[in-house]
């Protein structure tokens, strides 16, 4: 179960880093994780091996403008010139073909959180037929806040240049996270009340950091798409999803942002769709201190 890792190219030349967790004996399924935004892959590492324990090949990359993929090919926060998110979206396509030609036919689990279940929605409105269940970890809705953020992203690439770290769009993303938090110690505790978690991720040099001008451009095009009620509707209709988020999670409206993407899913016909809040817990559900619980939710939704 020892951490692998390979360099995959995408067909426009840039390479994207995967890590990749085998389990002992023949895989029960491939379960790929998209991880959420400044952050990366290698922060799912703990949950990746109790996957692998059950019997599942999993991987998990770093998007485009994240961790070792971004080492790899140049800025942090920056998915590309152009139609970012659907590069991203479409990296994620390549790299479940890559990883799930097998003669048994087994399962294909695909995992998203925060940024990574924005990514994850997208993927299941093209290409849904490729995988068997989907979990959407830390959700939420398109809110007018996004059409507004949506303009000024654009405004600041004209202005000052799509490369150019953006503070502005940065601190209207996440400056109001905390107001929930009683006495917070740190702008990331709405993170997690897991303290020892919070301080792993500010010491994390491929975490927090400040995207570009047109990384918020693309992100924003991509939430206002994926809540679409007709791009919702393309995704077929017996796929399994479970939504999972924390009861005090800001990204999720604290619950019912989750259960909005919940209903717009089952008014566009969906048939399998299932909610499980975390009480107490914030937007790193896998992090907390009771992560164990969230572990023992996700397999028996899994094993149903």
């Amino acid at each position: 179960m020892a951490e692998l890792a390979e360099i995959m190219q995408m067909d426009d030349g840039h390479q994207i880093y995967v890590r990749i967790y085998k389990p002992e004996g023949t895989p029960i399924g491939n379960f790929h994780i998209l991880h959420g935004m400044a952050e990366h892959g290698g922060r799912y590492d703990a949950f990746a091996k109790s996957l692998a324990k059950q019997g599942y090949f999993v991987t998990a990359h770093d998007h485009r403008g994240h961790g070792q993929t971004a080492e790899l090919n140049g800025q942090l926060g920056f998915f590309g010139e152009e139609n970012g998110f659907q590069r991203v979206v479409d990296d994620v396509f390549d790299i479940i073909q890559h990883f799930s030609v097998d003669p048994n036919n087994q399962e294909i689990v695909l995992f998203g959180h925060s940024m990574g279940s924005f990514i994850a929605r997208r993927f299941i409105q093209l290409y849904s037929g490729l995988i068997d269940k989907c979990i959407l970890c830390g959700t939420g809705v398109t809110t007018t806040v996004h059409h507004l953020g949506n303009m000024i992203a654009r405004t600041l690439c004209t202005v000052k240049g799509k490369n150019v770290k953006s503070q502005l769009m940065n601190k209207l993303s996440f400056g109001s996270f905390n107001k929930n938090i009683l006495n917070p110690k740190t702008i990331y505790d709405w993170l997690c009340s897991n303290e020892e978690e919070v301080e792993k991720y500010i010491n994390d040099p491929y975490c927090g950091f400040v995207p570009t001008n047109q990384y918020f451009v693309d992100l924003t095009e991509g939430l206002l798409l994926i809540n679409q009620k007709e791009e919702i509707k393309n995704i077929r209709k017996d796929l399994p999803i479970l939504l999972i988020s924390g009861s005090e999670d800001p990204v999720g409206s604290r619950g019912s942002g989750v259960f909005k993407v919940a209903k717009g899913m089952n008014e566009a016909g969906l048939t399998d769709v299932s909610v499980y809040l975390f009480e107490g817990m914030r937007h790193e559900i896998l992090k907390e201190k009771n992560r164990e619980h969230v572990y023992s939710v996700i397999t028996r939704w899994l094993n149903r």
